[in-house]
């Protein structure tokens, strides 16, 4: 596991811009075909023990943009609506929408061998480690690939910065999206959210009304409220408490510099700041990325 953790550190993976190697093989191989020797790759490959952290896992092949839709990244804030939009996007572009913050829950209900080590990792409201959340991403991946998927918006990943570098030795992302909202905003957006225990929707019960105030425009946030059969159901997140919120934002703010900046060097990095709710924000988000809201699936350029 050595070797693994020594290719994972940022600062120490470098990989070659040449991808003329990549065909059906697999990141796992990829990565030590020309980075590691080939005791670091047998030690990958050995059976991990129960106490193993996990093993990253393959992910799909390199396509050419001509022969894909659009693959976006939508970063922010935990709480900012990451959902929202992206999903929304999705829906319209006609591509799956990814978070790995379901992803995480999914596999969290599933009683698998990671459900009780993520809950506490959630509950304290700690972020999940790059290797779990890489073999989620790469399970998620190539089960679209298998159904013909073409393209995706990742909501919430990556978090970190060698999580984008991986991510850009793998495939390639055309545009990332960061969403921004005041953090006094954000909190009470946050305390706000509900799910529908039977059918899984998302609500938010905050009515957010801030008026504007030394030369700081207001703000308005009307409440997502559910439908009458929903009403009843509601249910709020156990890692949506003020401290767990407060610190998912603390550790969140420190960790986004180098990510944001990292796109932003490769002139990939959109920056929107959300106006107010999803009236006021669509259409500007749409307008900023020149696209128009129809029921026909669109084909965007990055």
């Amino acid at each position: 596991m050595a070797a693994l953790n020594r290719l994972l550190r940022a600062k120490e993976l470098s990989l070659s811009s040449s991808y003329s190697w990549m065909t059906t093989t697999c990141l796992r191989r990829n990565l030590f075909s020309t980075a590691v020797s080939e005791a670091a790759a047998a030690e990958l490959h050995r059976a991990p023990s129960s106490s193993s952290p996990p093993l990253i896992k393959a992910f799909p092949v390199r396509r050419d943009p001509k022969e894909r839709n659009v693959q976006w990244v939508f970063l922010g804030c935990p709480g900012v609506g990451k959902g929202t939009y992206s999903s929304r996007l999705c829906s319209l572009l006609g591509v799956p929408h990814i978070a790995t913050g379901d992803l995480v829950r999914e596999e969290l209900s599933s009683s698998g061998p990671l459900s009780k080590q993520l809950a506490e990792i959630v509950n304290q409201g700690k972020l999940v480690s790059d290797e779990i959340i890489l073999n989620l991403l790469s399970q998620r991946l190539e089960a679209g690939e298998a159904k013909g998927e073409s393209g995706f918006i990742l909501d919430g990943f990556p978090r970190t910065i060698r999580q984008a570098e991986i991510l850009e030795d793998v495939t390639d992302i055309d545009l990332v999206i960061n969403l921004k909202l005041r953090e006094d905003v954000l909190l009470e957006k946050c305390l706000g959210r509900r799910i529908c225990s039977q059918c899984g929707g998302n609500f938010n019960v905050a009515n957010i009304d801030i008026k504007g105030e030394n030369g700081r425009p207001g703000i308005y946030m009307a409440p997502l409220l559910p439908p009458p059969h929903c009403a009843s159901k509601l249910i709020t997140r156990s890692d949506d408490t003020e401290a767990v919120v407060k610190e998912r934002l603390r550790i969140y703010d420190e960790m986004s510099q180098p990510v944001e900046e990292f796109y932003r060097s490769r002139g990939k990095l959109l920056e929107f700041d959300l106006p107010g709710g999803i009236p006021e924000s669509w259409p500007k988000l749409l307008q900023a990325l020149n696209l128009d809201d129809h029921d026909d699936k669109q084909s965007a350029a990055a």
